[in-house]
């Protein structure tokens, strides 16, 4: 067995790990590079291997990150099956085809703002493409062992970061020996809102780990950041102000729909009116109606004690599909409140919002979770003076807030807590962080009692 890292190796985004076993490839993730145009394009259209060459495919989640290249990988040859599970499948659905839109969007948006001399744009895939590969996809439940080969099997824990997240147990038997490959792909949080905690799974010979949060924990729990949402809602809104939070539309939206919920039932909401932009959201929030086996118990709970209203769709809270619903709240006067993706703040309408929004100090941008380097998210978060937008640069003048509580991935703390569980692994790997990140886990993980921990760098590999 021999593993490679084509993505996510001291970096956040591009999650791609090909692991070679006697039977076939089998790839775990294929998600899009996120970051500077002209390098993640580069990245995105060149794996580092060739399509045709993986067998298999093992998803971990549908994030774009995870996923977002499947449709690449199916138009350049790949032919196999891709595991995941129902919640992931379902999201997965919505997911590709909606980053196949924005692909088609983009390059036509570039298209029409290049020189004549300059070539044509080209969409990473187009929705037929993205269609392709979700035929592909083939959903079993947490907890059921698959052959994912002959000879090589796959199964599923829940990971708890969002809907149909899972850790993966990679087994390979090979002449009466086996060895497995545990694979956290994202972890979320215990005790966060909505969905169960990770599970763990028995030890494995190999151990990869994420590592976003590798170097700190988060500044504060859930009650935390409700507590500190409520705070900035009302501080903008005594200003007249907008508040304008770029979250992703799978996991972040919901949760935060569902803080919102809470404070609208504790009759604690000022009186603002409360978005959601984003038509990828809506059709999220669907699905996670769809799948309560995997809402924590007190979710459960709390949807069964007869609080008034659906909690990802209450009376206070509408969403907008249509773009010219999205484009109203740009003239909109007097405080209110929109949720619009993405989260990292590189597309989506989230950026016609910042674009009318961050020039007025009344409006409060708010930045909810971990956004990677090189993204505007990250600019902003980090105080820039300016934000370029669609290639023009507007002074910010925004207040901007960071609520990092409102993370679902993993704190160091649990990361640590998590890896402890598998510290008998002949080797072990730090991914899905950025270097400062990678390193302390790495670290971490040696002082607890590891025997080989690497920080793996693009396109590195390793006999197993």
């Amino acid at each position: 067995m021999k593993i490679t890292f084509h993505g996510a190796a001291r970096s956040v985004t591009g999650s791609r790990h090909f692991v070679e076993t006697a039977s076939g490839n089998v790839l775990l993730d294929c998600g899009l590079v996120q970051g500077p145009r002209r390098e993640a394009e580069k990245r995105n259209r060149e794996f580092g291997f060739e399509a045709k060459s993986v067998a298999a495919c093992v998803l971990s989640h549908a994030h774009i990150d995870h996923a977002g290249n499947l449709p690449l990988l199916v138009k350049q040859g790949f032919d196999g099956n891709i595991w995941c599970t129902h919640g992931t499948r379902d999201i997965a659905s919505a997911m590709l085809l909606d980053s196949a839109n924005i692909q088609m969007s983009d390059a036509a948006f570039m298209n029409r703002q290049k020189r004549p001399s300059e070539p044509e744009v080209l969409p990473l895939y187009t929705p037929d493409e993205a269609r392709a590969a979700i035929q592909r996809m083939i959903a079993i439940p947490y907890g059921r062992t698959v052959d994912v080969l002959p000879g090589v099997t796959a199964r599923f824990a829940d990971a708890g970061h969002i809907l149909g997240s899972a850790v993966t147990v990679l087994r390979e038997r090979k002449n009466g020996a086996s060895k497995s490959v545990v694979f956290t792909g994202d972890l979320g949080r215990k005790r966060f809102p909505i969905l169960r905690d990770p599970q763990t799974v028995e030890q494995g010979d190999v151990y990869i780990t994420e590592s976003t949060y590798g170097n700190r924990d988060h500044g504060g729990d859930v009650a935390e950041a409700k507590a500190r949402l409520l705070e900035v809602m009302k501080r903008t809104a005594s200003r007249g102000g907008h508040v304008i939070v770029p979250a992703f539309a799978l996991g972040r939206a919901q949760s935060l729909a569902y803080l919102l919920h809470e404070l609208w039932a504790e009759a604690k909401l000022p009186r603002m009116p409360l978005f959601v932009d984003s038509p990828l959201s809506i059709d999220v929030t669907g699905i996670y109606k769809l799948h309560p086996e995997c809402f924590d118990e007190p979710t459960l709970k709390y949807l069964s004690d007869g609080v008034p209203g659906d909690p990802f769709g209450f009376q206070a809270l509408t969403y907008l599909r249509s773009t010219e619903e999205s484009k109203t709240l740009n003239a909109r006067q007097g405080p209110f409140l929109v949720i619009a993706a993405s989260g990292m703040c590189e597309g989506g309408r989230v950026l016609h919002h910042l674009k009318h929004g961050v020039m007025d100090p009344r409006n409060t941008v708010l930045i909810v979770g971990f956004c990677a380097k090189h993204t505007l998210g990250r600019r902003l978060a980090d105080g820039a003076p300016v934000a370029r937008i669609y290639g023009v640069e507007y002074p910010v003048k925004a207040e901007v807030v960071r609520l990092d509580g409102m993370s679902q991935h993993a704190g160091r703390g649990e990361l640590m807590e998590y890896a402890v569980t598998q510290k008998k692994a002949a080797a072990a790997f730090c991914v899905h962080g950025e270097e400062e990140q990678v390193t302390a886990m790495k670290d971490g993980m040696k002082a607890a009692g590891f025997g080989k921990v690497e920080a793996p760098a693009l396109g590195e590999s390793f006999d197993l």
